[in-house]
């Protein structure tokens, strides 16, 4: 069994598999001390080898006989395992957003980071949901259900819910207002693909990869359809557990 735990800023992704097939997976909070929470994923399939990736990787690594990999390349090993042929990955989660283009072979071409800003991530989206009194899967349900929004202007987070504040007791539909909130976050997130470049087999990973107004958004931006796999959350996961069968196999030969 070789298990790989990705340690993001909101929740905690665990992937075991066997001889290339994913056997497991789950996805937990992180919790105040996220790596002890990775500790007993470890623990919990016992794994002839371990690879950490995310924000605490190395946290974990001073706890545990683990390797660790980048977030960038657990995500493109992660996407290449469910679309052999991506070329450009677009990774959302609750903290962070990047992009990253890949040679025809796999290899790491580009990539960017937005992890200075809310804006643009699954934090933002959730802020503005709960500003609006919306679960997440109403959120994504109103978007939907309007034709056309205007972008809201701010995407600093702090002004953005103000702007939202504003608009909401300026008699705009909630609705309409969630549209709005859904359109400025894909031209944040367009915007990011086009600076690293456009490819065919786009795919989209992370927690915000399950909001289907999202997904419809960028393919409308973009122009290209959008792949996502089957669980968007665990492919950072899947990434670090296929690098724990390679450096198995390496060891073995």
């Amino acid at each position: 069994m070789k298990v790989g735990v990705d340690l993001g800023s909101r929740t905690i992704k665990v992937v075991a598999l066997k001889q290339g097939a994913i056997t497991s997976h789950d996805v937990a909070e992180s919790g105040f001390e996220p790596h002890k929470q990775a500790l007993a994923f470890i623990a919990e399939y016992a794994p002839v080898r371990a690879v950490a990736t995310g924000y605490g990787r190395h946290l974990v690594q001073q706890h545990a006989e683990v390797d660790v990999i980048t977030e960038i390349k657990a995500h493109a090993m992660g996407a290449r395992y469910f679309f052999p042929q991506c070329r450009t990955i677009l990774d959302v989660g609750g903290q962070d957003s990047k992009v990253i283009s890949l040679t025809a072979d796999g290899k790491i071409q580009n990539f960017q980071m937005n992890d200075k800003c809310a804006a643009g991530t699954g934090r933002f989206l959730e802020m503005m949901a709960v500003s609006l009194g919306y679960s997440m899967s109403e959120f994504c349900a109103a978007a939907a259900s309007i034709e056309q929004a205007t972008p809201i202007n701010s995407m600093c987070a702090v002004f953005a819910e103000s702007e939202v504040v504003s608009l909401k007791n300026g008699g705009v539909p909630p609705a309409e207002i969630a549209k709005a909130v859904h359109l400025a976050v894909a031209n944040r997130l367009a915007t990011m693909v086009r600076k690293i470049g456009v490819e065919d087999h786009l795919v989209f990973s992370g927690g915000v990869a399950n909001n289907r107004s999202m997904i419809a958004l960028l393919e409308q931006e973009l122009g290209v359809p959008v792949l996502v796999p089957e669980y968007p959350s665990i492919v950072g996961a899947l990434g670090a557990a296929l690098q724990a069968e390679l450096l198995h196999h390496a060891e073995m030969d």
